[in-house]
């Protein structure tokens, strides 16, 4: 049960506090299970009054759990990781990375016994339990596989994929929250244009997205067959929405998927190339 378990959160930036806050609210973690390290901790230090040990000691968090989560930069992992050699210990430590584009392969260089290593793609939704996390391991253990599927489930849904997914969910999950937050943002800027104030528009848009998005979870069906029911013939929904695609709506939205996979491997080959 991951409720008996120590965690550690190396690294406790904007995705590690998303992580934090979503167990600590979680009813089935308790905050005294976990320790969460930054190098200026005065800005995490609020998390102490919840229970929750804070330190800028690595060493020091690795030793007090059984779960490592390393919610850092790729530039920053190799460096942390070469910091606690010795420390992160077969049997006893389960390693979750959560840094884009370090393949488990090259984490494992850093070990010479085997350790069971996973790498993780959650969102900022995490903070909410409200987050989907795509996982992938080399690891036969099922029992730790077990244990990260159920820390995931604390902070919304969990699948696991292949690692040759992992940089592709990256891009569709932990960047395609900011693609649909700055669809959100448009829809109230258009609300405020035809006449509603900013707070009404921001609760209608956002509920309409809620709910949008409930519908597809709910029913199963694929968008168009939604959009179908309500695009009448002449109809004030499929004139907008055939002006948005006249403007490449839909391509621009694919565009930029495609260019921050992109980036990221460009990115990637540029530190391999190092």
């Amino acid at each position: 049960m991951i409720n008996r378990k120590n965690i550690a959160v190396i690294g406790c930036g904007n995705l590690g506090l998303s992580l934090v806050n979503g167990l600590r609210t979680s009813v089935h973690f308790p905050s005294k299970n976990l320790v969460v390290t930054r190098r200026n901790t005065s800005e995490i230090l609020f998390l102490e009054d919840e229970g929750i040990t804070v330190t800028d000691d690595n060493i020091k968090a690795v030793k007090q759990a059984e779960i490592i989560l390393f919610a850092l930069k790729p530039f920053d992992l190799s460096r942390v990781l070469k910091s606690l050699t010795g420390y992160l210990i077969p049997g006893r430590h389960i390693l979750v990375s959560l840094a884009t584009g370090i393949s488990i392969k090259e984490i494992k260089k850093f070990f010479s016994d085997p350790v069971d290593i996973f790498r993780a793609v959650p969102n900022t939704a995490a903070d909410v339990g409200a987050s989907i996390t795509a996982v992938c391991t080399t690891s036969d253990n099922k029992a730790a596989a077990a244990l990260v599927r159920d820390l995931f489930n604390q902070l919304g849904n969990t699948v696991f994929l292949e690692e040759d997914l992992i940089d592709s969910s990256t891009v569709l999950n932990a960047c395609g929250i900011a693609y649909a937050l700055r669809f959100i943002r448009a829809m109230i800027q258009g609300g405020i244009q035809i006449g509603f104030d900013s707070g009404t528009a921001a609760s209608i848009s956002v509920q309409t997205v809620l709910g949008a998005a409930e519908l597809l979870l709910k029913r199963n069906q694929h968008p168009e067959f939604e959009i179908d029911k309500v695009t009448t013939p002449r109809g004030y929904t499929i004139a907008g929405l055939n002006e948005m695609e006249h403007h490449g709506f839909s391509s621009a939205l694919i565009k930029g998927i495609v260019t921050s996979f992109e980036k990221m491997h460009s990115d990637k080959n540029a530190r391999e190339a190092l």
